[in-house]
């Protein structure tokens, strides 16, 4: 059994995981973030994307965050978003849905049109894709 520390991930709905853990990887805003036992403190905010946890034994399983914030403390690694889910029980028909239709929204700009919203909309539609996608070729 490899050294782990702690992992709580959690969302304003659920803590949708918590054990122990040999790595977290996440998508930071200055990059990716590899965080294993003996890290030293830190504090990041979140891409909306997926995190890959390396459970103690080497089972890995992926999750989406919405976003957020993840603190390393010397015993635990905790992560905060507005949203998470599991990949496995995410729609890959209904994220690719929301992908087709935020590029339509964009592609067709009407006066009272929101870019921001329909430009967010987009990018956590293709995150959501590219958690799907992360999971899927974990399985291969």
């Amino acid at each position: 059994m490899g050294i782990s520390v702690h992992c709580d991930i959690v969302s304003a709905e659920e803590e949708i995981f918590s054990g122990r853990v040999e790595m977290v990887i996440a998508a930071g805003l200055e990059g990716d973030l590899g965080v294993a036992p003996g890290h030293a403190p830190l504090l990041s905010a979140l891409k909306p994307g997926p995190i890959r946890v390396i459970k103690q034994g080497g089972e890995e399983e992926v999750f989406y965050v919405s976003g957020g914030y993840l603190e390393v403390q010397p015993n635990v690694v905790t992560i905060l978003s507005d949203s998470a889910q599991r990949a496995a029980d995410m729609d890959e028909a209904a994220a690719l849905e929301a992908k087709q239709d935020a590029e339509k929204a964009l592609a067709n700009q009407s006066g009272d049109f929101d870019y921001s919203k329909a430009a967010a909309q987009l990018a956590e539609a293709a995150a959501r894709l590219r958690t799907i996608q992360q999971l899927r070729s974990k399985l291969r």
